[in-house]
């Protein structure tokens, strides 16, 4: 049986859109895990990179924990964190958020110092607060390339969250770890084909965002 057998017969099984196992229940799952992470990621790396960029301090840091942040291994760390924290939302979420940050934090910096420094420069000889050149001047500018690294923190993380089913948790990665443990490559295949349709959801939400906040003229631009 080939790969398009098997998703067919997934996703023709009844069984499998109805009951706390169904479809509809580990996506909405799915979907509360990385709405969840990536609030939290995006909590902590926009504001210290909107500040870092607005000053052009610590570009050198950032770069730094960055690097370090995307070396420690997802999965080694969730199990490192259920041994220390015990069964619960938090060995979930701290490899997810972990993962998430560096490409918000990063792109958020480097998004503000790409804004052209004229309009800066003119906004500040105007007499505007520093609070105002931010988020009058800079932010609408650096939008798109911000946007961009909160999409690809979310693609990451929907990729990624299917480590939650390893300690017990739902989401799709159900369908793949069970899968895997009764060898049953259909559900394996199913459950990586409905992670493949979310990671395209996300990239067509982050664009829909985009078009909708993102202004004309700095999309021409861009």
């Amino acid at each position: 049986m080939n790969v398009l057998n098997h998703i067919d017969a997934f996703f023709s099984d009844s069984t499998h859109w109805q009951g706390y196992d169904g479809i509809p229940t580990r996506v909405v799952e799915h979907i509360e895990y990385t709405l969840l992470a990536l609030g939290i990621a995006a909590a902590i790396g926009l504001p210290i990179g909107l500040l870092t960029g607005h000053t052009g301090r610590g570009g050198n840091t950032l770069a730094l924990v960055a690097t370090a942040a995307r070396a420690l291994p997802s999965f080694g760390l969730m199990v490192l964190m259920f041994v220390l924290l015990g069964l619960g939302m938090a060995p979930v979420m701290i490899p997810l958020v972990v993962l998430a940050v560096p490409p918000i934090l990063v792109t958020t910096y480097e998004a503000m110092r790409s804004v052209d420094p004229a309009p800066v420069d003119a906004a500040r000889g105007m007499g505007m607060a520093e609070a105002g050149v931010l988020f009058r001047v800079e932010l609408p500018v650096a939008l798109p390339l911000i946007l961009s690294g909160l999409r690809s923190a979310a693609i990451q993380i929907v990729s990624t969250a299917t480590i939650a089913a390893y300690v017990s948790f739902g989401g799709i990665g159900r369908y793949i770890i069970d899968g895997l443990y009764q060898q049953n490559y259909e559900k394996v295949v199913g459950g990586a084909t409905l992670v493949a349709g979310m990671a395209l959801a996300t990239l067509a939400v982050f664009w829909a965002i985009a078009r909708l906040t993102v202004s004309r003229g700095v999309r021409r631009s861009s």
